[in-house]
């Protein structure tokens, strides 16, 4: 069974109802809609499209908002630009639409805060502009690495230059939209630190949505540790963040920002351009197919395809195709050695008492199922909490997340390894035990005289997992 998630970018190339099933069947586990490019309308069409999709396929599948935050774009071409080294490009203020020569730019601080010199990137970083001259009513810029520009791509200003804040008016109005309809998880852009994050003022997950901070600025590294401990998840954004920092720095960055919020209990992904080439293409490349799979070595619990499924030939296919790689990732992955680097990484810190026993109680549970040979980890968890704790230690036993919340099975989807499990009750721990024993072995998922791992907390309290029990399968 393939442990790591897949996020899957819906855009115009998928969002059919037809697709969107091939997606599913494919192994899609949540889908994204990316608010930069579609208005609300469309946006939401999509979310209740999904949702019907995924209650007639019967299983889960969350939906991630990503919110625009204050990216900055280039008004739209009518029609695809290439750029040559050395052409000269005026960059103006505004939305109007773009021409070949002269690009708007919706940065109102375009003419005071850039600076001659300063490199911005279009895109994912192919095309790459410096500015050589500021007039009263344009920038100059010279094209240093050529590329084709089409469509209304991303500018990306270096941060310090920036004078935005995250999230936006804009972030917030289409917030206030999605909580309305219960969106599962909603990811926050151009997260500079946790008050960022704390700005949203979102209620805890699962009576609010799961918040994925995504780090693509130098000053989110930096404020790193803040930024998860008040965030749900946390996202490897890599096309702004490898644009910010020196390129043979991202591959680095990348396993330490994993690493970190693994060890800190948040579901970490990764994202940007891992099977780019799918976009037309029947296969991606094999530098692609080692990218994906070294995402899961990495210890990353998702991994995230963008235009590949939203503007891409054949969506379905892309998603197959990274399952399999990571499915096979999977199987190679450093099971025992991640472990003991999360023990030696997490447990070694200061911690709050019920942190701390937690931690023990996971590290427990991960010892017993892998010296008594327990295949199956059953997690009883209202906030999903439970799971993620479990999930740090990335056990080879399969981990059921069982919880009556709706909004908490839709956001375990993103977790390594999960299989959530909606149940009608969570009764006192006797009863809880035998309800989902009793619900896994109806499922197929455990068979009678397996001996099992249970583990949840003995009260309601959210952040304290402290009980566990080894039990045969009746």
């Amino acid at each position: 069974m393939r442990r790591t998630k897949i996020i899957a970018t819906i855009g115009p190339s998928s969002d059919s109802e037809a697709t969107l099933t091939a997606m599913v069947s494919a192994g899609m586990d949540v889908a994204r809609l990316n608010l930069s490019h579609e208005s609300l309308e469309t946006s939401l069409a999509r979310y209740e499209r999904i949702r019907t999709v995924a209650k007639r396929a019967g299983r889960p599948v969350g939906i991630m908002a990503d919110l625009p935050g204050p990216k900055v774009r280039i008004g739209a071409l009518a029609e695809g630009v290439m750029l040559e080294v050395g052409e000269e490009i005026e960059l103006v203020p505004g939305t109007d639409s773009s021409t070949a020569k002269r690009f708007s730019v919706d940065y109102g601080g375009l003419l005071t805060d850039l600076r001659e010199g300063d490199k911005l990137t279009i895109g994912d970083g192919s095309v790459v502009l410096e500015v050589q001259d500021r007039q009263p009513d344009h920038v100059v810029s010279r094209v240093l690495y050529a590329g084709n520009v089409q469509g209304r791509p991303g500018l990306h200003i270096p941060s310090d230059r920036l004078k935005l804040s995250t999230p936006t008016d804009n972030d917030l109005r289409l917030l206030d939209a999605f909580i309305d309809v219960g969106v599962d998880m909603v990811a926050l852009s151009f997260v500079r630190s946790a008050h960022d994050v704390r700005r949203l003022a979102l209620e805890p997950a699962p009576r609010g949505p799961l918040v994925v901070a995504k780090i693509e600025t130098r000053a989110a590294v930096e404020n790193l540790d803040g930024i998860i401990m008040a965030s749900g998840a946390v996202m490897v954004a890599r096309g702004d963040l490898g644009a910010e920092c020196n390129i043979e720095e991202l591959p680095h960055l990348q396993k330490d920002i994993i690493a970190r919020c693994i060890a800190l209990g948040r579901p970490a992904i990764t994202a940007t351009q891992m099977l780019e080439s799918m976009v037309t293409a029947p296969s991606p490349t094999r530098a692609e197919a080692s990218d994906v799979a070294n995402a899961v070595f990495d210890g990353t619990s998702a991994v995230m395809l963008s235009g590949e499924t939203a503007i891409g030939t054949d969506p379905a296919r892309v998603v197959a195709t990274m399952s399999r790689i990571a499915e096979r990732a999977d199987q190679e992955f450093d099971y025992a050695g991640w472990a003991h680097q999360i023990r030696r990484d997490r447990l070694s810190e200061p911690q709050s008492v019920d942190a701390a026993v937690t931690d023990a109680m996971t590290m427990a549970t991960w010892r017993a199922a892998s010296e008594m040979g327990v295949q199956t980890v059953l997690c009883i968890s209202r906030s999903g909490f439970t799971v993620r704790a479990i999930a740090r230690f990335r056990p080879q036993a399969t981990i059921l997340g069982f919880s009556p919340d709706p909004r908490t099975i839709h956001q375990l989807t993103i977790s390594w390894g999960a299989v959530p499990i909606q149940i009608d009750r969570i009764g006192d721990n006797a009863e809880s035990v035998h309800h989902v024993l009793d619900v896994a072995k109806k499922g197929g998922h455990i068979r009678s005289g397996e001996v099992v791992a249970v583990l949840g907390g003995s009260t309601a309290t959210v952040g304290a997992t402290d009980t566990l029990r080894l039990v045969r399968c009746p």
